[in-house]
């Protein structure tokens, strides 16, 4: 199992317009509705991959009761849908869901997102809400239910996204140190100051975008910033460089890969994505350069597929095979 954690979760809403003209009125062609939120994205790729994942976070309000009913009713369709791939038979006709839900309830609303999809360009706007405002007492709750998932023993630990209000900018270095007390591995997607703090933690891997990196480097090369991020505490850095692909750099080397062509599509959710690959290929004790192909040809996938959270599976086993991996040149 492998435990996916996002603090800011949301209602993903995806909006599709023939061409998004601003200070003008649209018809909505098609509307998607998906729980949403970085590591709840992570959780859907990796069982796609066929992992399971338990997800927690902050959930509440009306947003958050439609997100949950999201969640169970796409687990169940997923583990119908297995148990009838492997000709399995039980009571309920289903087998096991991939995703679990061990989200905590708050008082606040959960946040919605909106996507704008212009289906002439395939470019997307995005509209994120704040999320709920968490009290002190919520947020030490969630400290002592999080402890008790780590004891049940995942194979690994994932931090994705941004901070709720009311949650103490260092909650990420807290959650990370409490991964690494309990001997399992831990990566942190996050960006800002809750990044800069969480790499004193010392996590197994961070996942900037190479902006993120920049930010809390001062450098915009992004291999001399990664071993700036390594400096600071980080084992492993995976930099998401968009179009370019991903750079790597871990304590017995660096490498960059990239697919062979750029895939036009919605990359909304790519680094999702990529963030699954690489907790797979962790949990499958991949060498580092395979983790980071199957990172790369699961994110550029994610560029075909029309919402965060899902990839293309025809696309990724065409990509796969063809990412180009290089050791990289120390500059």
């Amino acid at each position: 199992m492998i435990l996916t954690v996002t603090l800011n979760a949301a209602l993903d809403l995806t909006y599709r317009v023939p061409h998004l003209v601003p200070h003008a009125s649209h018809r909505v062609r098609e509307v998607t509705e998906r729980p949403g939120g970085k590591g709840l994205n992570v959780a859907r790729v990796l069982g796609a991959l066929g992992f399971s994942t338990t997800v927690t976070g902050f959930v509440g309000g009306e947003t958050g009761r439609v997100l949950r009913a999201l969640l169970a009713a796409n687990a169940e369709a997923e583990a119908e849908a297995e148990a009838e791939k492997e000709g399995a038979e039980g009571p309920a006709g289903g087998g096991t869901p991939r995703v679990t839900d061990a989200l905590v309830q708050v008082a606040g609303r959960t946040r919605r997102t909106v996507g704008v999809v212009d289906e002439t360009t395939g470019d997307t706007t995005q509209l994120n809400e704040p999320g709920p405002h968490i009290t002190p007492e919520e947020w030490d709750g969630f400290l002592t239910f999080y402890r008790e998932l780590l004891g049940r023993g995942p194979a690994a630990v994932a931090l994705c996204g941004s901070l709720p209000p009311g949650v103490p900018v260092g909650a990420y270095a807290t959650l990370v140190r409490e991964a690494r007390t309990a001997r399992i591995p831990v990566l942190l997607d996050t960006s800002g100051e809750p990044l800069r703090r969480g790499l004193a933690a010392r996590p197994d891997i961070v996942k900037p975008n190479a902006e993120e990196l920049a930010g809390i480097t001062g450098t915009a090369e992004p291999l001399r910033a990664a071993r700036a991020a390594q400096r600071r505490g980080a084992h492993a850095v995976a930099a998401s460089l968009g179009a370019d692909g991903m750079l790597l750099v871990a304590q017995d080397g660096a490498w960059s890969a990239a697919v062979p062509e750029r895939l036009a599509g919605n990359p909304t959710g790519a680094g999702d994505s990529a963030v699954a690959g690489l907790l797979s290929g962790l949990a499958e004790d991949l060498p580092w350069p395979d983790r980071l192909a199957r990172a790369v040809a699961l994110s550029a996938a994610t560029v075909r597929s029309p919402v965060a959270g899902e990839f293309d599976e025809a696309t990724y086993a065409q990509l796969l095979p063809s990412v180009r991996v290089r050791k990289a040149e120390t500059p």
